[in-house]
Parts: structure tokens; C-alpha cells; sequence
């Protein structure tokens, strides 16, 4: 497994659903303090800002959400079965027979898994009914509601996440986790402040790893307010649309190349900045795709900080997002980290000018 294998396995199997971060935040902490001057917002964000050549260069602002969706402790059962809600987007469909991990308030970690009828107990009607949240429960293997609040301690509050582990696929090219949403952006903002660290950039670079983002963009506008960026880029994913129930003609694929997010459910991207990264990737031989998506990214909070700032989402293809396992590919993850570096490197304060005002 070389460096950067390693780091994608250490993010994907960190546990950190929206608003307990705390674990990836240590792990980015720690990967951006030899090349950044580190510090936190009030909500959690890690902040590293890290200079160019010229203290008056335009700061640019690279965010990646470090949380991934989770679940939370809502009701314990006399039997000894929890309840839970979700935090972010969860299909139900995808959620039965889950193995999660429940961090309790005393920092203990409880391990269970997801709950539902077995296929031979449902009626006709019931085989036909959506899986819906509330049909589901947690199993943590305790004998009634006294052996789980008193014996393992959890209670109402507590926060739960998957439990899996990363795994390069046969042919090598894709990797499997859960999780990909968003520690691929995390470790491409990691990558990328490590390479701009061997470089003299004409900007100040602020590499940041947001928090509550699956909640509703949290972290973002928080740190948006703190680093009063000119300019933005949320590196996230995007939809593959490349597997069975899609038609043949649809964009964003696998192993195609870094992902431009033409538009989003929280954002139009600054065009003129959007078609710099086409130039940009054009100019560079880099591959990309153009795409759209009807969630939203960082860039949803940021662009409307102060008087606006100019901003644009660059994604690496996922497949199967907010679901236990995704799938990414390698050459996409390459992609996106050179023209994300790219990008950055042409962002002097002329260009960002002629952004803001185009």
C-alpha cells in the first residue's frame, strides 16, 4: 500500500458523522501542521492557511467536509433494541444489515448492526411496503433497556456511524470504503496543501475541513465567515451515473476524469471560474466531465458570505454515495488532484480580478 493508499484507508475507516468530527479532525490536523498555519472555528473546523509569494496574493480557500452521514440514539427500547434518526441523507433500502459503531457519551465504542425482518416473516402487503426508518432497529446484542444504559452505557444522543474498512478492488483502478463522501476531497485538500507547500503559489492557500455539512452546510459558513476567502473551491463528490438503471448517455463516469459541478441545488458557480477550470484541464491534458447534481456542496454557504465570494465545486465520481460501501477510481482522484493544483496555481490576484468582475 503506497502513501497515498494509506491515507485514504486512514480517512475512510475514521469514524465521524456530522457533528462529532473529532477523529478525522485529528487525522487532517496532523497531515496539514508541517505545511500550514493550523487553527480551529468555534464549530470545528480545521483551518490551515498557508502563504505564497506574496502576502497580498488573493486567499483561496479549499474546503472538504470531514463528517460523513451517521445516525443518532433516539429511543431504547424495554427490549433492548435502539431507535435511531438519521443525520444527512440515508436511503433505508441501503441501511438494513449495517454494522455500525456507536460512540457513547463516555467515549466508548458499542458495536451493532441494523435490524429488519428476515424476507421469510414479511406478508404480501408488508413485501411491498418501502423500507421506511422507523421499521428499522439496532441490535447491540444487550438483553434489555437496564443492560444498555447501565452495562454499555449508551443513552438518547448518542451518535452512530458504519463500520467498514478500504479496500482496493481486483483490477486495482477503483478503491472501496464507506465514506468516500467526502474523505476523498479531504485527502485531495491534504494533497494538494502538501504540493503547494513545494511550490510558490501567487496566493494564500487556506486548506479547510469543514464540519456538519450532510446537517446543512454548517461548517462552511462558519469557516467562510473566519477565512474571508476571495475565492472558493468545495472539493467533493459527484454521481457516477454509470451503473445499471441509468441511460447510456448520461454524464459523469467512471475513470472520465475529474467532475466540474456545472450546477447544484445550493449554487450556479461563478461561470467565469467554471470555464477557467475547463481551460485550465483543457490547457493541461487533464480529463474532466461537466456535471450537475441535485444536492448541494460547501460552496452553497460560502458564495454568499459578505458581498459573495466567487466559487466553484470540483468532485471526484463516486459511485453509491451515502450508502455503508462507495466506490471511487483511481485515475479520477489523480484527475481532480491536478486540476485542482492547477487551477490554484494560475489563481494570481489579476485573474481573481477578472473573476469577481467578469
Amino acid at each position: 500500500m503506497n502513501k497515498r493508499e494509506r491515507l485514504l484507508k486512514k480517512l475512510t475507516e475514521a469514524w465521524g458523522p456530522s457533528g462529532f468530527e473529532s477523529d478525522v479532525a485529528s487525522i487532517i490536523s496532523e497531515e496539514l501542521a508541517p505545511v500550514g498555519k493550523l487553527s480551529r472555528d468555534k464549530l470545528g473546523s480545521v483551518i490551515a492557511v498557508q502563504e505564497g509569494r506574496t502576502k497580498r496574493g488573493p486567499r483561496i480557500m479549499l474546503a472538504a467536509h470531514m463528517d460523513e452521514v451517521g445516525f443518532m440514539v433516539q429511543q431504547i427500547t424495554k427490549e433492548g433494541y435502539l431507535r435511531f434518526l438519521a443525520l444527512g441523507g440515508w436511503s433505508p433500502r441501503a441501511m438494513p444489515s449495517m454494522r455500525v459503531l456507536i460512540r457513547t457519551h463516555t467515549g466508548k465504542d458499542v458495536v451493532g448492526v441494523v435490524g429488519f425482518k428476515p424476507p421469510h416473516e414479511l406478508g404480501p402487503e408488508e413485501r411491498k411496503k418501502p423500507i421506511e426508518l422507523k421499521d428499522l432497529h439496532i441490535d447491540v446484542g444487550a438483553i434489555d433497556k437496564y443492560d444498555v444504559k447501565k452495562e454499555l452505557g449508551i443513552r438518547v444522543g448518542d451518535p452512530i456511524a458504519p463500520v467498514t474498512q478500504f479496500v482496493p478492488m481486483t483490477n486495482k483502478e477503483m478503491y472501496l470504503a464507506k465514506a468516500w463522501d467526502d474523505r476523498s476531497g479531504c485527502a485531495l485538500m491534504v494533497e494538494a496543501m502538501q504540493e503547494f507547500a513545494e511550490t510558490k503559489h501567487p496566493n494564500t492557500v487556506i486548506g479547510v475541513g469543514t464540519v456538519q455539512e450532510e446537517v446543512g452546510l454548517r461548517g462552511a459558513q462558519t469557516s467562510g465567515h473566519a477565512v474571508k476567502p476571495d475565492l472558493a473551491l468545495a472539493i467533493d463528490v459527484a454521481l457516477a451515473r454509470d451503473t445499471p438503471g441509468y441511460r447510456e448517455d448520461t454524464d459523469c463516469r467512471m475513470g472520465a476524469g475529474a467532475a466540474i459541478l456545472a450546477y447544484d441545488s445550493t449554487m450556479i458557480p461563478n461561470l467565469a471560474l467554471r470555464d477557467l477550470a475547463v481551460d485550465v484541464a483543457e490547457e493541461e491534458g487533464i480529463p474532466y466531465q461537466v456535471t450537475t447534481l441535485r444536492g448541494g456542496y460547501d460552496t452553497g454557504r460560502i458564495h454568499i458570505q459578505r458581498e459573495g465570494v466567487p466559487s466553484l465545486a470540483l468532485g471526484v465520481p463516486t459511485r453509491y454515495a451515502h450508502s455503508t460501501e462507495s466506490v471511487i477510481h483511481r485515475k479520477d482522484y489523480e484527475s481532480a488532484l491536478r486540476l485542482i493544483v492547477a487551477l490554484v496555481e494560475r489563481l494570481d490576484r489579476r485573474t481573481v480580478d477578472k473573476v469577481v468582475t467578469r
